[in-house]
């Protein structure tokens, strides 16, 4: 590892890994596995969620939590109900929250993180019709099997130098999770009125009210 009077940064060499990531992200984005499982994955949102009153739960660990943690906001604020569920905590009480009704969906681009496989055993006790659907990169993984409905990542080379930091597999379950919000938006019919409802502050707020911003 170099010291701190040997780190230089040349712009050229930062452009040029600008292009070189730009083209890898899209690359892998364009190459999500497209498949009926999606309609699936909506369908059960809003039966669980629209049509028999549960809540969207969502999890994952590390990175794959914060992509998790995202995407249970942002269908919170387009209205579907959801909370992120920290797979730790969850061993320590946190599992209460779940409903019966409820429906999960659990991210690990390896299917193998130990603490997401595990909240499948620990919540079906509690809930035994939970539904789950997961996001991975590995179709052979124990989540996959584990899953009733399995999204698939397409499990692309990180953009990582060391090929381990979560970067191209957390952009592209972001893009998923859109796929996903976009989806149950339109098959409940959410429109700008619902959405100022949920926004009371900043620009979007005034935008979905059609106030002069």
């Amino acid at each position: 590892m170099k010291t701190t009077n040997q780190i230089s940064v040349s712009p050229e060499a930062v452009t040029d890994s600008m292009r070189q990531i730009l083209a890898a992200e899209s690359a892998a984005v364009a190459s999500i596995p497209v498949s009926d499982e999606y309609a699936r994955a909506v369908e059960a949102i809003v039966e669980r969620v629209h049509r028999a009153g549960g809540k969207l739960v969502t999890s994952g660990m590390g990175k794959a939590g914060q992509i998790a943690m995202n995407i249970a906001t942002t269908f919170s604020s387009t209205g579907t109900p959801a909370v992120f569920l920290h797979p730790a905590e969850a061993q320590h009480g946190d599992l209460g929250i779940l409903r019966p009704d409820d429906i999960m969906l659990l991210i690990s681009n390896s299917g193998k993180t130990r603490e997401i496989v595990d909240l499948i055993s620990l919540a079906r006790p509690l809930c035994p019709d939970m539904k789950f659907i997961v996001i991975t990169g590995d179709p052979d993984s124990l989540l996959a099997r584990e899953g009733d409905i399995v999204l698939l990542t397409g499990h692309q080379p990180e953009v990582c130098p060391l090929g381990l930091t979560p970067t191209t597999s957390t952009t592209v379950m972001t893009v998923i999770g859109d796929v996903l919000v976009v989806n149950v938006m339109e098959a409940i019919g959410f429109d700008r009125k619902a959405y100022a409802l949920r926004h009371h502050g900043g620009y979007l707020g005034s935008a979905a009210r059609g106030e002069t911003v």
